[in-house]
């Protein structure tokens, strides 16, 4: 018997050509792949996988799936063959994964994090949901394609996660475009923010520096945390009163600062 995994991975666009690409390296992978466009696959197959020409002809353990929408996932997972563990790396409403397995199949829910940079280097963060034999039978290939796989719990965990990862990832987006409009009516390179930004992001953690607590709850005056994010307020009301002080004279409208120094003390539990 073959201590060989099969794999067969669908969709072979920005992010997952990168991913398959990790998997056709990977030692212990036997790799099928198949996509609508002809020369990605050919580029897996000169790199040692093997083309299948539909869904319905990869004979695979585990069936990896990175395309476009639900309605493409659905498609996708109406071919896979009995006993195949599907893994759903496409991001999806959170109720797909569970329509899914009720149809029959074994899904794991698997979105990635890391964008096309991460899926060619082999550092993306891949967020699993579902039970733990299944993950286990997947984890070969989830290992080959990432640096950091987490076992975020149940079917449509892996989903929650990347939903609530990506809420803060553009939420981010929009206060960064708010940032530019004030640096550049104050007459500023905005290029070079973007620049100190990500220097001192790479520093300092960015957003996820302050996500280490187990929990949402007020803090207590005597928990370490209490102290540390007393800090944080009284710098980032500061800070926020001065940058909308400069907002209003510039004639910019900054809606999310004015909200974070709403909220800030009460989202990180000092009510």
């Amino acid at each position: 018997m073959s201590d060989r995994t099969r794999v067969g991975f669908v969709g072979l666009g920005n992010i997952g050509k990168p991913m398959a690409l990790r998997l056709a390296a990977a030692d212990g992978i036997e790799l099928t792949v198949h996509d609508v466009v002809p020369d990605p696959v050919a580029e897996l197959v000169a790199a040692g996988a093997t083309a299948a020409e539909s869904v319905a002809a990869i004979e695979a353990d585990v069936v990896c799936v990175m395309v476009r929408d639900d309605e493409q996932v659905r498609s996708v997972a109406a071919d896979v063959g009995p006993g195949t563990v599907l893994v759903v790396h496409s991001t999806v409403a959170p109720s797909t994964p569970a329509e899914l397995a009720a149809q029959g199949l074994t899904v794991l829910d698997a979105p990635v994090s890391g964008g096309a940079m991460g899926a060619a280097d082999g550092t993306l963060a891949i967020m699993v949901g579902g039970a733990d034999d299944a993950v286990a039978a997947a984890r070969p290939a989830l290992d080959a394609m990432s640096s950091y796989v987490v076992h975020a719990g149940p079917l449509g965990a892996g989903t929650r996660m990347k939903l609530a990862r990506n809420l803060m990832h553009f939420v981010a987006f929009t206060a960064a475009t708010e940032a530019q409009r004030l640096a550049e009516a104050s007459g500023l390179d905005i290029v070079e923010l973007g620049r100190v930004v990500r220097h001192t992001d790479a520093i300092t953690g960015g957003p996820g520096a302050i996500m280490h607590r187990d929990t949402t709850a007020p803090l207590a005056p005597d928990d370490f945390w209490y102290g540390v994010f007393e800090h944080v307020v009284a710098l980032g009301e500061k800070d926020l009163a001065f940058a909308i002080e400069l907002a209003d004279e510039q004639g910019v409208d900054v809606p999310l600062a004015r909200l974070a120094l709403e909220r800030l003390g009460k989202g990180l539990g000092l009510g």
